[in-house]
C-alpha cells in the first residue's frame, strides 16, 4: 500500500480537514476526565493513585470497563468549522466561498495546538490488602497525539504569500507527535497516619507505533516571484511497520506500509504485543484529612517516556531547497481543486526529505499532568470539590479549574455536576453518573457540555449546533464491584477521599 499516493492520500481531504476541524474544538483538556475525582468510581485513582474507592474489590474487562475519548484544540470552536450564513438558512464550511476567513484568522494564534486523545482499559483489579492498604492494577492501550501549528502557516494558506514577500516565516515551533502505546500499571495506596494517604503506580510502558517531528530549525521565504524557499534542520522519527524507498537522488520515492507481518498466522497479534519498544512511567499521589470534612490532595501522573527502537526510519531534511507557492485561495476560489493542491505539497515534500540512511532509536516523553484537589463534605454523602489541573506537554502549558458538587452513596449512586474554568472560556459544564445494581457498577461522564446552542436552517429543517463547544471529552464503562465500606457507630463519618 503505498501511502503518498495522491488519490489515496488526497482525495477526501477537504472532508476530513472538515470532519477534523468540527471534533477538535478546544482550549484545555485533560487525560482523563476531572469529574472522576470526586465520584465513588475505581478509575479515579488514574487521576491521583492516592484516591481510592469504598468497594473492596473491582475488576475491570477489556473495552467494557473503560473507554476515554478526547480531542482539542485552542484556536477554533464548533460554530467557526460551520458558520452561518448572511440569510439564515444556508451553512458556511471553513472551505466555502462564502466563509469570512478573517474572522477565522482573527482567532489564530501564534502557537496552535490540537490534540486528540484516547484511552481503552483491557483489564482492571482493584481490592484491600489489610485496613488501610489498597492494591491496584492497570492494563490500558493509549494513544496520544499532539501537533502544534505555527499561525503563520495559517496566514500563508488562507491570505495568501503578498503580505510576506521578502520575508522569512519561522515555523521553528512546528511540532507534531502521535503515538500508540500499552502501559502496564501496578500501584497501591494506604494510610500512613490517621490524616495522611499516599499512593504511587509504576509503570512499564510498550511503544507499538509513534511518529515524531524533531524540529531544529525550519523557516520559509517568500521570493519576490511568489516562489518559496524552504530552510530546514529537521527529522521525521517512525516507528511502525512502514518501508522508506528513495530514488537515485536520495530522494523520498515512496512510503509503504509493510502489511506481509499482518498476514502470517499470529502476526496482528505479535504486532500488537511486541515489547522491544519499552518505557517507564510513574504517577504518585496524596491526599490529607484537615478535618473530618475538609480533604486536600495532589498528583503528579505520567512521568514517563518510551525509547523507540524496533522498525525505526528516520527521514532527514537539512537543505535549502525552492519550490512554488502553496495557495488554500486558490482552492476556497476554485482555479484549483484540493486534490492539486495537495499533490503539489507532497512532491515538495518528498524532495525536501533525505533518507538518513541509518535507523537511529529515539525517545519520546509522556504529557505529564499536575493536579490539586480539595474537597468539603456539608454532609455523609454531600460535598461540595476544587480541582486545579495542570498539563505540562513539551515546553507547552494547559491549566484549568473545575469546581463542584458531588453526590455519593458508597457503591449504590454517585453523580457529580461540574463547573470549570479553561483558557478564557467559562461556559463548561460537566455531568457524571455510576450506580450500581448488584455486582456491576456503571459509569457515563462528560467534561464538557454545551450550554449555548444556535439553530441553522437547511431548507425545511432546523439544525441545533453548539454556539462555542471548546472540547468533546467522554468516558464511559462497566465495572465488578464487591463490597463496601460500612461505618460503625464510633467510627467518625466516612469521607470518600476527594
Amino acid at each position: 500500500m503505498n501511502l503518498l499516493s495522491a488519490r489515496d492520500m488526497i482525495g477526501k481531504t477537504k472532508y476530513i480537514l472538515i470532519f477534523l476541524m468540527a471534533i477538535s474544538y478546544a482550549n484545555t483538556k485533560a487525560q482523563n476526565s476531572q469529574i472522576l475525582y470526586f465520584m465513588n468510581v475505581p478509575q479515579k485513582h488514574l487521576l491521583n493513585p492516592a484516591l481510592r474507592p469504598s468497594n473492596s474489590l473491582y475488576i475491570g474487562l477489556p473495552a467494557i470497563s473503560g473507554i476515554n475519548f478526547n480531542i482539542n484544540n485552542n484556536f477554533i470552536n464548533f460554530s467557526d468549522v460551520f458558520m452561518k450564513g448572511k440569510t439564515g438558512d444556508s451553512v458556511n464550511t471553513i472551505l466555502s466561498p462564502g466563509y469570512d476567513i478573517n474572522k477565522f484568522l482573527a482567532k489564530i494564534k501564534n502557537k496552535n495546538f490540537i490534540e486528540p486523545e484516547s484511552e481503552v482499559q483491557l483489564f482492571g483489579l482493584g481490592f484491600s490488602a489489610g485496613k488501610d492498604l489498597y492494591v491496584f492494577l492497570d492494563i490500558n492501550d493509549r494513544m496520544d497525539g499532539n501537533f502544534v501549528i505555527p499561525g503563520d502557516v495559517f496566514k500563508l494558506a488562507l491570505l495568501g504569500n503578498e503580505q510576506f514577500v521578502g520575508s522569512k516565516i519561522d515555523l521553528s515551533s512546528l511540532r507534531s507527535d502521535m503515538k500508540y502505546y500499552r502501559e502496564v500499571g501496578l500501584g497501591f495506596s494506604k494510610n500512613f497516619t490517621n490524616k495522611l494517604r499516599l499512593g504511587v503506580k509504576g509503570k512499564l510502558l510498550f511503544g507499538i507505533a509513534d511518529v515524531s517531528i524533531d524540529n531544529k530549525a525550519f523557516g520559509i521565504t517568500v521570493n519576490s516571484d511568489y516562489t518559496h524557499t524552504l530552510d530546514a534542520d529537521m527529522a521525521v522519527n517512525m516507528s511502525g511497520p512502514l518501508t522508506v524507498t528513495k530514488d537515485a537522488a536520495g530522494k523520498i520515492k515512496s512510503i509503504t506500509l509493510d502489511d506481509s507481518q499482518f498476514k502470517t498466522p499470529g502476526g496482528v497479534i505479535a504486532f500488537m504485543t511486541g515489547t522491544k519498544n519499552l518505557g517507564l512511567g510513574l504517577d504518585i499521589g496524596a491526599s490529607y484529612d484537615i478535618t473530618r470534612k475538609l480533604v486536600v490532595s495532589a498528583s503528579i501522573t505520567d512521568l514517563g517516556f518510551i525509547k523507540w527502537k524496533n522498525d525505526v526510519n528516520n527521514l532527514v531534511a537539512k537543505s535549502k531547497f525552492e519550490f512554488s507557492g502553496l495557495n488554500m485561495l486558490d482552492v476556497i476560489n476554485g482555479t484549483k481543486t484540493i486534490d492539486q493542491l495537495g499533490q503539489e505539497m507532497v512532491d515538495s515534500l518528498k524532495n525536501s526529505f533525505n533518507l538518513s540512511g541509518t535507523k537511529v532509536p529515539f525517545t519520546t516523553y509522556l504529557p505529564f499532568g499536575i493536579t490539586l484537589g480539595g474537597s468539603y463534605s456539608l454532609t455523609k454523602s454531600f460535598s461540595l470539590g476544587l480541582l486545579s489541573y495542570t498539563r505540562v506537554i513539551s515546553k507547552q502549558i494547559r491549566e484549568s479549574a473545575t469546581l463542584s458538587a458531588n453526590l455519593n452513596f458508597g457503591n449504590a449512586f454517585s453523580t457529580s455536576f461540574s463547573y470549570t474554568a479553561a483558557n478564557h472560556q467559562f461556559d463548561n459544564l460537566g455531568f457524571g453518573l455510576a450506580f450500581r445494581p448488584g455486582i456491576f457498577q456503571f459509569y457515563m461522564v462528560s467534561d464538557r457540555i454545551p450550554i449555548v446552542w444556535n439553530t441553522i436552517k437547511t431548507g425545511t429543517s432546523t439544525i441545533p449546533l453548539p454556539a462555542s463547544w471548546n472540547t468533546f471529552n467522554l468516558r464511559l464503562g462497566m465495572n465488578i464491584a464487591f463490597g463496601n465500606k460500612v461505618k460503625k457507630k464510633d467510627d467518625k463519618p466516612m469521607v470518600i477521599v476527594q
